[in-house]
């Protein structure tokens, strides 16, 4: 280990409790310094989750924005807009079941899993693994990790993996055109099955990962080390599948999508340490691109530069991630 990293995980971690913000503070204090704290309800009164749970429906849903075009199907909107609330609750501030309005969120996202096992409706009637292990991998933090619909969830992914033991979305192995793909994902059509001699995508096994890294039995499963093998010997390279593909969403830190953070998270869950080459390499860069005010960017991609727009808060929310990850390596 690098003694240097030990002292910038500690100046990173300085740069946080100066911010004064109540919910980074808390968890900087719980987290990173092992300091006992409050009640996790300190932090759920907060004005910035209460003004998430105002706006929730009495069937635990949120309301999307109004499509201009009809999509389909038509409670997706609201599927999506429910996904959103419910992860930034979840995992921003470590909301659980103890709270009515989880749970009532999580009986709602539950009514869109099939007999199968799946999550359906985030595109069109299609196989949405991705979606289907992260927000699996939601629940589970908010404390459904025995819930039969969970394990029902956790099985079906393991049905759905590719030849090579990774994921990908089944849709994108067959190439279709354009015309077709959308055909396919905005309105009822044929359910497409994965070709599974099709190699898997770095991205899509990151989220599905994200299920198995945080439960506490399936993270030791032989499957999961696979797919931490898979998603791992990928850093910093372009996906083989042409949605979000560009190399250079490794170090865009934004939203739910794939990156270095998220795969980190989980492979440190799932058991790589720091002594692992590709690890190191994942540290490495997280220790070099640390800015001078010591937070981190939301986004190093010069294409796609969400920093410019984004509020110094997000900033602070993706370093304290940053930092949860690296004192997971580092201890």
């Amino acid at each position: 280990m690098n003694e240097n990293w030990q002292e910038e995980l500690c100046n990173a971690t300085a740069a946080l409790l100066a911010t004064k913000n109540e919910a980074v503070v808390y968890f900087t204090r719980r987290d990173l310094l092992g300091e006992v704290v409050g009640p996790i309800h300190v932090v759920w009164e907060l004005t910035e989750p209460q003004n998430i749970l105002r706006k929730q429906s009495a069937d635990g849903s949120w309301v999307g924005s109004i499509k201009k075009t009809p999509v389909y199907p038509e409670n997706h909107t609201r599927l999506v807009a429910t996904f959103k609330a419910f992860r930034t609750l979840v995992e921003r501030y470590r909301f659980n079941r103890e709270s009515v309005s989880i749970k009532k969120a999580a009986e709602y996202l539950f009514t869109f899993q099939t007999h199968e096992g799946d999550i359906r409706g985030f595109i069109a009637n299609q196989y949405a693994t991705h979606y289907t292990g992260y927000v699996l991998s939601l629940l589970i933090r908010a404390g459904y990790v025995d819930d039969p619909r969970v394990e029902r969830g956790i099985k079906w992914l393991l049905k759905m993996r590719q030849d090579d033991g990774g994921w990908t979305v089944p849709i994108l192995t067959h190439h279709f055109d354009g015309k077709t793909m959308y055909r396919l994902t905005s309105s009822y059509a044929e359910l497409v099955e994965p070709d599974r001699a099709q190699p898997f995508s770095h991205n899509w096994t990151d989220m599905v990962l994200r299920a198995f890294a945080i439960h506490p039995v399936y993270r030791q499963s032989k499957e999961a080390k696979v797919a931490g093998n898979l998603l791992k010997s990928r850093f910093f390279q372009p996906d083989v599948y042409s949605s979000y593909r560009a190399a250079s969403y490794w170090t865009r830190f934004v939203f739910w999508w794939p990156n270095l953070l998220t795969a980190m998270e989980s492979l440190s869950l799932v058991g790589f340490t720091a002594d692992d080459p590709n690890i190191r390499k994942g540290l490495k860069w997280f220790f070099q691109n640390r800015k001078e005010d010591g937070f981190w960017e939301c986004s190093y991609d010069a294409k796609h530069s969400i920093q410019r727009s984004s509020p110094f808060i997000e900033r602070i929310w993706i370093s304290l991630r940053i930092c949860q990850m690296l004192k997971q390596f580092l201890g």
